[in-house]
């Protein structure tokens, strides 16, 4: 649904950081694998729980959510 006071709400990148996360998250999860931004963002999930079975202080659960964090943040924000 297009909000009417927003013109360019079209999926692009509008500036608001929510709808731009909502409309990458809603692409990754109707494509799949097929989606550009999966591929990096499981790669970096994975990443970060290695790294989290690896550090002391860090465990799995928490590196894989804060590399697939990182890795989505940086392909809905590159800047």
């Amino acid at each position: 649904m297009t909000d009417p006071l927003r013109p360019d709400d079209n999926g692009s990148n509008t500036g608001d950081f929510i709808s731009d996360a909502r409309h990458e998250l809603a692409g990754m999860l109707q494509d799949g694998l097929a989606h550009p931004s999966t591929k990096p963002v499981l790669m970096w999930g994975a990443i970060g729980a290695i790294a989290g079975a690896v550090l002391p202080i860090v465990s799995i659960p928490l590196g894989l959510a804060a590399g697939a964090g990182y890795q989505f943040y940086k392909r809905v924000r590159p800047d």
